[in-house]
């Protein structure tokens, strides 16, 4: 092994990762309790290790080195030394290669092995190598989204897999979301902004591999920074270029990143990074007993994002994404974990609020998933006012109103208008709402109508995982069927649920494929099937309920009602609540029990005519064709000519009227 590179120590501000230099590169890495970190480099392999270089900590416990001779492409690691006492929530071992927590290139995927789970064995061969790399800077835009808009939910590989014509060699691939016929197609659905389900490095949760599956979800980070190889080959530039072909359509791009907790798992997981650093500061533990991790997402450890270091690698992280790949927004997966301290949640937390003012940030799209399993997790309308938030009241509403489910017309009502008690909490003066049906964790949209329960079986733990109640219903069959009249009524009821979701008030979001009446066979919890279970099948799509969604898209831009999100007032009826004759909803309309069909009125710029007119959404969740009559005269369907003063709801459908 050769030690003789050239190296000093300066003194430098930097304060994790590397910063390049003509001739040289400095190295930087936190830890508070470990009596020595090295620096280790390898060939262009990643696989010999060709020097050792002891760091030199300064007074911040930042441990720093420079290295002549060292260039971008160079592959590195580190090791750290200290007292290795799990029951005191040390971890030292100075046979674990570590990855740069600030790395933000991989030589390889991560993947287990016993060694990374078992003191004093030797990880080298196995742990993937942090790459020096310079990253260009792109010229900054606003966002190219808009609150109220329409968000389209994305795993990168099962949704590229098995597309007819994405060249082999790119499906699965982020580069593959630049394809003409993918851009082609979201444009044609009227997506506003896709959200990329994790595209972090990650690591197979260990009960995985010994069932035969893997995770094609990414909801298992390592390294925060660092794109997996598997989904960017071509690294941050194959981000970045595919950023610029979606922004070139006026189409967002959102990352739903994990900061909540790492794939180091519990007690007896493994040790690639953050653990054997500095375990201490960089997860949460028992306050009397720092041998016992939190674990408030119910994935092992929970990261300490209160702490200073965390904080700073967060906001670095967003800023690394924002700058070298121009990203429009983040979702941020279990977030009340990033608002939590040892007191609990709170509403201006010194991280939430970093991320939210840093002047590169401070313009993006911020969307909180606001809950967690940890204490008071369920924080649904008390984020601050920059955040977005994940809206699962609406969902279920919306769900349950469908189902036919008793007492749920003012529900629904709420659902549409925003959900206006859960966002004005704070003296919110706008909803902060994304509705959806459906997302990557639990049932598909068409699954909602073909199942009544969960048919996990395939994930190998006997049906126990995922959510128990869906609010779901299978029109008479479980599942698959050939009984023509029940597949008919799984598609109406996927028209109507989408007819109401793209009417609501605030952000909307729809996973991708639901569109077109995807199914993973009843699995609500498909994290482990990377395979065709959750792979789109393109072919197969349902062009009915495809082009129901362009139609709804299209409407849904036409008028200007929805890109608003300030709360309706009731004033100068911005807003209007009619029974089917035709008259306001009285107490007893709203409260009956099986739900009488109803009309939304509302009042709205027409952009396709530039005038002010208003649109009336007529429900009917029941099985019969439904009269509404319509207030005065002069109203036409959209999209239709002829003008009506009623107008016929055929059953289990939403129907769309504009005064002309």
């Amino acid at each position: 092994m050769a030690d003789d590179t050239a190296f000093t120590n300066t003194g430098s501000a930097l304060h994790g990762g590397t910063q390049l230099f003509q001739d040289s590169v400095e190295f930087a890495v936190r830890s508070q309790y470990a009596s020595k970190l090295e620096l280790c480099l390898f060939d262009e392999t990643g696989n010999k290790e060709i020097a050792r270089l002891a760091m030199e900590r300064g007074d911040d416990d930042v441990h720093r080195l420079f290295v002549d001779g060292v260039k971008p492409g160079a592959r590195y690691g580190y090791r750290a030394h200290g007292v290795y006492a799990p029951d005191h929530g040390l971890w030292f071992d100075p046979t674990k290669l570590l990855v740069d927590p600030y790395a933000t290139v991989l030589d390889r995927p991560f993947s287990n092995h016993s060694s990374l789970f078992t003191f004093g064995l030797e990880t080298a061969f196995v742990t993937p190598k942090s790459v020096v790399t310079r990253h260009k800077p792109v010229t900054l835009d606003k966002p190219r989204f808009n609150k109220g808009g329409f968000i389209y939910e994305i795993a990168v590989k099962p949704f590229t897999m098995l597309h007819p014509d994405v060249p082999e060699h790119q499906r699965g691939t982020i580069a593959a979301l630049a394809h003409p016929s993918v851009i082609a197609y979201l444009k044609h659905i009227g997506v506003d902004a896709i959200e990329l389900m994790p595209i972090t490095a990650w690591i197979d949760e260990r009960h995985l591999p010994p069932l035969g599956l893997t995770n094609g979800w990414g909801y298992n980070p390592v390294a925060f920074m660092a794109l997996d190889p598997r989904l960017a080959p071509g690294g941050v530039n194959e981000l970045r270029d595919t950023v610029a072909a979606l922004h070139a359509q006026d189409i967002g791009v959102i990352l739903d990143l994990v900061f909540n907790h790492t794939g180091e798992s519990d007690r007896h997981g493994t040790t690639l990074s953050l653990r054997g650093l500095d375990n201490l500061n960089y997860y949460r533990h028992a306050a009397d007993n720092p041998g016992v991790l939190v674990n408030d997402t119910g994935t092992g450890n929970t990261v300490a994002c209160d702490s200073e270091p965390v904080r700073r690698l967060i906001v670095d992280s967003l800023r690394h994404f924002v700058q070298h790949a121009g990203i429009d927004g983040f979702r941020f997966d279990l977030a009340p974990v990033l608002g939590r301290s040892a007191t609990g949640f709170e509403r201006q937390s010194p991280t939430l609020a970093a991320i939210h003012n840093d002047p590169l940030l401070k313009d993006r799209i911020l969307i909180a998933e606001p809950w967690d399993i940890g204490p008071d997790g369920y924080q649904l309308g008390n984020f601050p006012d920059s955040y977005l938030e994940w809206n699962d009241r609406a969902r279920d509403d919306l769900r349950r109103y469908w189902r036919g489910d008793q007492w749920t017309t003012g529900a629904l009502a709420d659902a549409l208008a925003g959900s206006s008690g859960i966002f004005s909490r704070h003296s919110g003066t706008e909803t902060r709402s994304v509705n959806f049906l459906a997302a990557h964790d639990g049932f598909t949209l068409m699954d909602i109508v073909s199942y009544a329960g969960k048919h996990n079986e395939r994930n190998g733990e006997e049906n126990r995982d995922g959510h128990n109640e869906n609010h779901s219903w299978n029109n008479g069959a479980e599942g698959n069927t050939d009984d023509l009249e029940i597949l008919a009524r799984r598609v109406a009821d996927v028209k109507a649920m989408l007819s109401t979701l793209f009417v609501t008030h605030g952000t909307i979001m729809l996973t991708a494929g639901d569109e077109g009446g995807r199914s993973q066979q009843g699995n609500n919890n498909a994290y482990a099937q990377d395979n065709e279970l959750t792979w789109l099948d393109w072919r197969g799509l349902n062009s009915e309920l495809v082009a129901h969604t362009a139609f709804l898209s299209s409407l849904r831009k036409r008028f200007a009602v929805f890109s608003s999100t300030e709360f309706f007032t009731g004033s100068e009826q911005d807003v209007e609540w009619l029974n089917p004759e035709g008259v306001a909803m009285s107490v007893a309309d709203w409260e009956r029990a099986d739900g009488t069909p109803f009309a939304m009125l509302l009042k709205t710029k027409d952009l396709k005519t530039i005038k002010s007119t208003r649109l009336a959404v007529l429900f009917n969740r029941t099985f019969e064709p439904q009269n509404f009559i319509l207030p005065s005269s002069g109203w036409k369907s959209v999209g239709g000519d002829a003008e009506k003063e009623s107008a016929t709801v055929p059953a289990r459908s939403v129907g769309f009227y504009h005064h002309s």
